[in-house]
């Protein structure tokens, strides 16, 4: 265990010499890595040194309890239980640290939902994920800012576009990508039986701007006019934005601000997420099918989590998490579902680095 927390120690003192280099502090792109991996060994170096401080003591009152006698041994077995005990406690810590980080861990998410399986109801059921989300960042301490939205004419949506920034929300917003079902009697049904519709969740990692560039020869950015249900107009002025990435074929389009320039810089940051990913599945074949995993075709067989509301229930099936709490949850109430998901995912990698 020392010898991994030495090899850390002298890859920190590396990365603080390499931070202070005039040509990284220039890079902002390396800059903000080196920044990340710093705080991650600062921290396993950290617990690494009050690991050896008590296993240190650990080995001297051992050998003090050899020596002791009397009431003083009783006292000494004391501090042992309590050293090793300490002990125990910083080997997790040390092993919960030492786990591969996750390279997006620390950056902010786009999140994008679609009514999927059920018509009018899934897209209904889109808008509740949508606030959800919403109240979930409240409680979080995140910001959350709508950047692209498709109402319909019952308030449903067709798909949602946001960006959460906070601390760890990619930690735990990656875990809401999937199918989401749900069984609840629709609005639009007048003999009151039960209805199973699905949403997809699809979450990206927001990339640093200077890591995906972008040859503006390589767009074609059109303009329209904005326009709500049936037709009718937004606005008068063309400020809608749709931009093609000619080389990807990758489309995105905006049309919710008044602003042909704010719909633009929206959509160029969506773009910027979603270049980040294919970059990142062309590098990593087996990340080559992250995005479509997430979601799959979004049928409703395929969920990730089941939202009855007749029982008041939510289930998550990839760890067996059921509460009866629907309602609190949709309020925004997800905390313990989030801390189950990401302490199961801890577990994983722990067992998996044994």
């Amino acid at each position: 265990m020392w010898e991994r927390v030495e090899r850390l120690q002298e890859e920190l003192r590396d990365v603080e010499t390499r931070l202070s280099d005039p040509a990284v502090q220039s890079d902002a792109s390396q800059l903000a890595t080196l920044g990340r991996r710093f705080k991650q060994l600062e921290e396993i170096v950290s617990v690494g040194l009050r690991w050896r401080s008590a296993a240190e003591d650990l080995q001297v009152a051992n050998e003090m309890l050899r020596e002791a006698q009397g009431t003083d041994r009783e006292e000494v077995r004391a501090e042992i239980v309590a050293l090793e005990a300490q002990l125990v406690q910083h080997t997790e810590e040390l092993r919960g640290l030492m786990v591969p980080a996750d390279p997006n861990d620390g950056r902010n998410v786009i999140v994008e939902i679609r009514g999927a399986a059920g018509g009018d109801e899934a897209n209904l059921f889109a808008r509740d994920l949508l606030i959800m989300y919403e109240a979930f960042s409240k409680r979080m301490g995140w910001r959350m800012e709508l950047l692209s939205s498709s109402p319909t004419e019952l308030g449903g949506l067709t798909e949602v576009t946001a960006l959460l920034a906070g601390a760890s929300v990619w930690t735990r917003m990656k875990h809401e990508a999937g199918t989401h079902r749900v069984q609840r009697v629709p609005v639009t049904e007048s003999q009151g039986r039960v209805h199973t519709s699905s949403a997809t969740v699809i979450v990206l990692p927001e990339p640093e701007e200077v890591e995906v560039h972008i040859d503006d020869n390589d767009l074609r950015i059109d303009t329209y006019r904005a326009s709500g249900h049936g037709g009718q107009s937004v606005n008068t002025m063309d400020s809608a934005v749709r931009i093609v990435h000619e080389p990807t074929g990758v489309v995105v389009t905006m049309q919710d601000e008044k602003s042909q320039l704010k719909n633009k810089n929206k959509a160029l940051r969506v773009l910027r997420a979603r270049l980040g990913q294919l970059a990142a599945e062309q590098a990593d074949a087996e990340a080559s099918d992250m995005r479509r995993g997430q979601v799959s075709r979004g049928d409703r067989s395929e969920k990730i989590r089941t939202y009855n509301f007749k029982e008041n229930r939510l289930s998550d099936h990839r760890i067996g998490f059921t509460v009866h709490k629907l309602d609190r949850v949709l309020a925004g109430e997800l905390d313990d579902l989030s801390d189950a998901l990401v302490a199961e995912e801890r577990q994983r990698q722990l067992q998996e680095d044994v």
